[in-house]
């Protein structure tokens, strides 16, 4: 019997002939903290005895949830990060360098077969360029700083066989949206999802990021996709790396296949308070909105500003409604600038805010009021999620979030573009 991605890659980082549900040690690749999560690991580290990172190059630490520092409490902790990432000498990203899962592929320290663990759950954005990522709880990362190896169960994999391709003004979170309503939040518990067919092709890297980062909210340890040629092309734009593909066997064996036509999709929006309660954007249309944020380690990437530019272009973000953008990354940042589109924002009434998580993790840069409805390109809207449990977050893809900014309520982007072309 063949193997799946997942297996190949732990059975290579362990040296086992592993299948899924086996318990293996392996070699990882690169390891990440972020602020949220490193200073714990610091703390673990210290306890355990830890003297020096295993590999300095393979080790890194981002500031990104709280950047910049919105309180003393958190000064002190990003200055107990920084302070271990000088006497170790491992990679260290300070405010306004971007969030972490931009950074860690974008930076190149991530390629296709590698074996990568961060203490933050949505490290498996790093799959869909063909990495097995997942996310840690921050004493496995200090035993990984030290040790360099760490446990896995492999997981079993649920394949998905998306055919067609995504219809215009439909994008791939649109896609990820439909499937974890369609699997549920659980459905694929300590699963790797496999994500496979003509409409993956189709996607950009970038838009494959989008779909990989969401793996961790239908419950899958992992959001594996194969790597064609985009993907080695953007791996070795940004990397210099040594990197072997990986591919899962023929006569692989999976826990299940799901199968998808995708080319009728509509635009989707997962609604207050669950990742998993999706409707088609339609049945909430009309829905008041005061607050849209574009952004986050799903959404914040070029070609997501560059579509929301594309219905923001010549129009006005709605009287009663605020729209916060915060860039994936300072090179996504940059390269906005010189696009363009960075000055289409602001001109229809767009507020920047540093590039990293922005206010997705709710300790500020725009913590909603008690009752309102915000729309975002984030990953989770659970109740209190962006700081306040008395506010509602819709879910949506960049250019859903900016029609809603224009109308000031939840209305069909594909409206807008059809009158951008």
């Amino acid at each position: 019997m063949g193997k799946t991605i997942a297996e190949k890659i732990l059975s290579k980082k362990s040296g086992l002939d592993a299948k899924a549900d086996d318990i293996v040690v392996a070699n990882l690749d690169f390891v990440m903290g972020q602020d949220g999560t490193s200073p714990l690991a610091i703390n673990a580290f210290e306890e355990m005895g830890g003297r020096k990172a295993f590999d300095s190059q393979k080790v890194a630490m981002v500031i990104d949830h709280s950047s910049p520092s919105p309180l003393e409490g958190v000064s002190a902790l990003h200055h107990k990060m920084r302070m271990f990432a000088d006497r170790h000498q491992i990679k260290f990203y300070d405010i306004g360098e971007g969030v972490c899962h931009q950074l860690i592929p974008e930076q190149g320290h991530v390629g296709p077969g590698s074996l990568v663990i961060g203490a933050d759950s949505h490290t498996c954005t790093y799959g869909a360029i063909n990495a097995f990522a997942t996310g840690v709880g921050s004493t496995d990362l200090a035993a990984a700083i030290i040790s360099g190896q760490l446990w896995f169960k492999v997981p079993p994999t649920i394949k998905f066989q998306l055919n067609g391709q995504l219809p215009p003004g439909v994008f791939s979170k649109d896609l990820i949206l439909y499937l974890i309503g369609d699997v549920t939040a659980d459905g694929a518990t300590y699963m790797a999802a496999e994500y496979v067919g003509e409409a993956i092709s189709a996607l950009s890297v970038e838009a494959r990021f989008t779909i990989s980062n969401m793996a961790i909210e239908m419950g899958a340890k992992v959001g594996l996709m194969e790597a064609d040629d985009k993907t080695t092309k953007w791996v070795r734009e940004h990397s210099t790396l040594t990197f072997e593909p990986v591919f899962s066997d023929p006569d692989a064996e999976y826990a299940m296949i799901k199968e998808y036509d995708v080319s009728r999709l509509e635009p989707q929006v997962a609604k207050p308070h669950q990742v998993d309660n999706v409707a088609p954007l339609s049945q909430v249309a009309g829905t008041e909105i005061q607050q849209c944020v574009i952004g986050t380690c799903t959404n914040g990437r070029l070609e997501d500003l560059r579509i929301a530019a594309q219905i923001l272009e010549g129009r006005k973000v709605h009287p009663r409604t605020r729209l916060i953008v915060a860039p994936a990354s300072r090179r996504v940042f940059l390269d906005a600038m010189q696009e363009g589109i960075i000055r289409t924002l602001v001109e229809a009434g767009a507020v920047l805010v540093t590039p990293g998580c922005g206010p997705c993790v709710g300790t500020h840069n725009g913590v909603p009021s008690d009752g309102e409805n915000v729309m975002a390109t984030s990953n989770r809207n659970f109740r209190g999620r962006m700081g306040n449990n008395k506010a509602f977050i819709y879910l949506g893809s960049p250019a859903s979030v900016a029609a809603a900014a224009v109308a000031g309520q939840i209305s069909d982007p594909r409206e807008y573009l059809r009158q951008v072309k």
